[in-house]
């Protein structure tokens, strides 16, 4: 409400500025011609201009451009079952059909949580596989590619859809299919019976430049059929999608825009609306598109019945960052740190260690784990990928015969199935003031009982955490209690002693911190850790 009424606010103002610029004008022309009277030549001249121009090359007006694409795009509603566990979530990010609601109540009604579900209504009404979830309403976009009925939208859209009903332009209501979908970018293709759509085209070869005029047409909140226009802001943004780089523009969009085009100037489909920008839910002028060239390969692969599979190391990595290559005296250095390999998948067979450094993939450059999956993923089951890696300083090469991945949800389950943590353990009087203590951290052996708790394999190596120093680096990085060290700057560490002296070492090379391996949960990170003065 408090947004409504500053627009309504804003508009009133600039209505009286116009207003008070003519009477000025009127006032001037009414004067009586003297030598400070200004020339009504110029004053005529001035007043058959347009009150407002638009800055050159901009467009006088969307509307013809909206009249050409519009009828292209149609609304998507989805009856499904409720299912939290789909909404695939980055953190800051929203990327959601989504006006959820269960059935009976209109999109964007009070009371919608952050999830796009509504708050406080989960255990009433609907059918549905499960009793405790009831059946909900969302709706996106999408767009005809094709005249004969193929429809481009987000997966995330339709992925748990029980019933998908397209709205056209003219009102029409159809029952739509799912061809095929690609969690991997996000992206589905749907089908309508019937023939003569209109439809539109991608546009692969004339990217618009950052600053350049773009259009949204969608279904926002339920409110089809709405356009909205903004410039391209950026493009490569890496919002946590593996395998897409994506478009930032700054065209309004909203719950419900998911999976509806953003066009350029000549209505030419430069990318697929899919994820925002937002701390508080709705648009804050920051958008994700999918780029035009990425949709268009991945759909022509769906809609000809094939299946999208990528390659496959088994491995989980993490951006290898300027303060990572500081602490292993490696400056300028960038690339992807091997964090875990998968027991008995393709990078354990070649090799390949927790710890190492990848720099290129079959000699392209990588510079953070997500340019090192996409490169992965383009490899077929069976191929060899050559993978140039730093192993303790020293550069090597491993070569890893690719798998195939598995999908997304397979791969969060795994994640989510790896060892627990331990249970809250006890130690005998005094036993903490014989820890010794690096880097603020309290540390023990790690010895059978502890291993045990902590459910590691008995032949688990590394050094316990006992505690941590609330105002140490280790603390704000967020290390806590029964937290194992397993490296200090690549290299194996089992004691207290051996992590010391890696950051004597380090404070000898003059390094400002030291890159700790930790394993928690079943899972090793890497941070780098502030050597205090």
């Amino acid at each position: 409400m408090t947004s409504k009424k500053t627009g309504y606010l804003l508009g009133a103002l600039a209505g009286v500025g116009v207003a008070t610029a003519a009477l000025a004008g009127a006032n001037l022309s009414d004067q009586p011609r003297t030598s400070s009277t200004i020339d009504r030549s110029l004053l005529m001249r001035t007043s058959t201009a347009p009150i407002f121009a638009p800055p050159p090359g901009a467009p006088l007006s969307f509307a013809d451009i909206f009249e050409k694409v519009s009828p292209a795009v149609v609304s998507i509603n989805v009856t499904s079952e409720m299912d939290a566990s789909a909404l695939r979530r980055v953190p800051g990010f929203e990327n959601f059909p989504f006006d959820i609601v269960p059935r009976g109540q209109a999109p964007g009604g009070e009371g919608e949580d952050e999830e796009g579900g509504q708050g406080g209504q989960g255990g009433q009404g609907g059918q549905g596989r499960n009793p405790r979830l009831p059946s909900q309403q969302s709706s996106g976009s999408g767009f005809f590619i094709s005249a004969n009925g193929y429809i481009v939208t987000n997966n995330h859209v339709v992925e748990n859809a029980k019933e998908i009903k397209v709205v056209l332009k003219d009102e029409r209501e159809l029952t739509a299919t799912i061809v095929g979908r690609d969690e991997g970018t996000d992206l589905a293709v749907l089908k309508v019976e019937g023939s003569g759509f209109p439809y539109v085209n991608f546009e692969n070869a004339a990217k618009p430049r950052v600053g350049d005029w773009v259009i949204t047409v969608g279904n926002p909140f339920g409110l089809g059929g709405t356009a909205t226009a903004g410039i391209v802001s950026a493009y490569g943004r890496d919002i946590g999608e593996t395998f897409v780089d994506f478009i930032q523009i700054d065209a309004p969009i909203n719950r419900g825009n998911s999976g509806g085009p953003t066009f350029d100037i000549y209505g030419r489909v430069i990318g697929v609306n899919t994820a925002i920008f937002s701390p508080s839910g709705g648009s804050v002028g920051i958008g994700f598109a999918i780029p035009a060239d990425l949709a268009d390969s991945i759909t022509k692969q769906l809609m000809s019945g094939g299946k999208i599979t990528r390659g496959y190391i088994g491995a989980t990595v993490q951006n290898f960052t300027s303060e990572m290559a500081e602490a292993q005296g490696m400056a300028d250095q960038r690339g992807a740190i091997i964090a875990n390999v998968a027991p008995g998948g393709p990078s354990e067979k070649a090799g390949l260690q927790s710890g190492d450094i990848v720099t290129s993939v079959n000699g392209v450059a990588v510079r953070t784990s997500s340019e090192l999956t996409r490169e992965v993923a383009k490899a077929k089951a069976g191929d060899v990928l050559r993978l140039d890696v730093i192993r303790a300083g020293k550069r090597r090469a491993v070569e890893v015969r690719s798998g195939v991945r598995p999908t997304e949800r397979e791969l969060a389950s795994n994640d989510n199935q790896q060892g627990g943590g331990g249970r809250e353990g006890s130690e005998g009087p005094g036993a903490q003031a014989q820890r010794p203590v690096v880097l603020g951290l309290a540390l023990a052996p790690l010895d059978d009982a502890a291993r045990r708790r902590l459910n590691l394999d008995p032949g688990f190596r590394g050094v316990l955490i006992t505690s941590v120093d609330q105002s140490s680096d280790a603390a704000l990085k967020g290390l806590r209690r029964d937290d194992v060290v397993v490296q200090a700057n690549g290299v194996p560490v089992t004691t207290a002693a051996e992590l010391s002296a890696a950051v004597t070492a380090a404070k000898k090379a003059e390094r400002q911190s030291v890159l700790l391996g930790v394993h928690r949960g079943g899972r090793t990170s890497f941070l780098p850790i502030r050597i205090s003065e």
